[in-house]
């Protein structure tokens, strides 16, 4: 496992995706200023930038329909503003952006599979974790973590893929992929939906047929910070996750859980996600020989935004390099 290096996949190209300014929370400077932090701290002499190729269409229709892609690509290309909800703001360069967007976990896959890559974090958005297969959803329009993991299964024949989604929002999208499917976990960590967008993942939500048992939903009280999160993953995925056993580990990466953060009532530290990323890096070193992409989802308080992102890369290579 490759701890000396950690890979960023990114592209200038993302920051194209123009959600109109004003008050609207999902803004290129997120990318800015995760780049800049990234760039000038403690990582800075081991990241090593790979730009993404676009998703090909054959990858968004393993989870997207074919009318749906069809709308996304005329709607945005006819000069709208949103889709379907003033929250899923678009521009004339959304859809390039979201097929890199989309296409960042691909490469990534690629890279970890054929270089050994064991750290590599997809700086993109649009976000994809709410996207759902005919429908956008909260910012999200193509469904990253999902198509990511269609990719992992079919092209390098990993069935049993394990996506862990730690964004104070549950993935509705992610989920509604994966509950009828016995070869996929998919462990969620969230504001509970009674509180939080967008009213799902409640936790006897557990999958539904041949899926059953594969659906963790862990929804978090309001208020909720570092000692109860902790606490949930340490006894409830750490357990799950012993019990699926997966041959590859994707980590839905959203930081809106921050105290800071205005997008939910969680009131995690900055600390916290080092502390998850030495939970994620020793389950990838013991269960998936280092197989692990994460994505970036949410997180909107820019001030704190970079420091979390760099905190939690910190804390994934002292797990992995912790546990060699």
């Amino acid at each position: 496992m490759n701890t000396d290096t950690i890979t960023i996949i990114t592209d200038p190209q993302l920051l194209d995706h123009d959600t109109g300014g004003g008050n609207h929370p999902e803004v290129a400077d997120r990318i800015r200023v995760v780049t800049e932090t990234l760039n000038g701290g403690r990582l800075a002499d081991i990241l090593d930038h790979v730009p993404p190729t676009p998703a090909a269409r054959e990858w968004l229709l393993t989870f997207h329909t074919e009318a749906w892609l069809f709308r996304f690509e005329e709607e945005v290309l006819s000069g709208r503003s949103y889709i379907g909800h003033p929250d899923n703001q678009v521009c004339y360069d959304t859809y390039r952006a979201a097929l890199l967007s989309a296409g960042s976990g691909i490469t990534g896959v690629d890279l970890v599979e054929g270089e050994n890559r064991g750290m590599v974090f997809c700086l993109t958005r649009p976000p994809g974790h709410h996207a759902e297969a005919g429908m956008p959803y909260g910012f999200c329009f193509l469904n990253n973590c999902v198509i990511a993991a269609r990719y992992w299964q079919k092209k390098y024949c990993r069935p049993r893929i394990c996506v862990l989604d730690f964004d104070a929002h549950h993935g509705n999208g992610i989920q509604a992929a994966f509950e009828s499917e016995p070869d996929t976990l998919y462990i969620s960590i969230h504001e509970h939906p009674s509180f939080s967008y967008p009213g799902t993942g409640f936790a006897e939500d557990d999958g539904i047929g041949p899926g059953a048992g594969t659906i963790l939903n862990i929804p978090l009280q309001p208020g909720a910070g570092d000692k109860e999160a902790l606490n949930q993953l340490d006894r409830r995925a750490a357990a799950k996750i012993a019990e699926f056993r997966p041959e590859a580990l994707i980590v839905a990466a959203g930081f809106d859980g921050h105290r800071e953060d205005d997008m939910s009532d969680l009131h995690y530290s900055t600390e916290f996600f080092r502390h998850l990323g030495e939970r994620v890096g020793a389950w990838t070193h013991e269960y998936c020989q280092g197989r692990l992409l994460s994505i970036l989802e949410g997180g909107y308080h820019l001030p704190v935004l970079g420091a979390s992102v760099e905190a939690y890369l910190e804390g994934l290579r002292s797990g992995m390099r912790h546990e060699q």
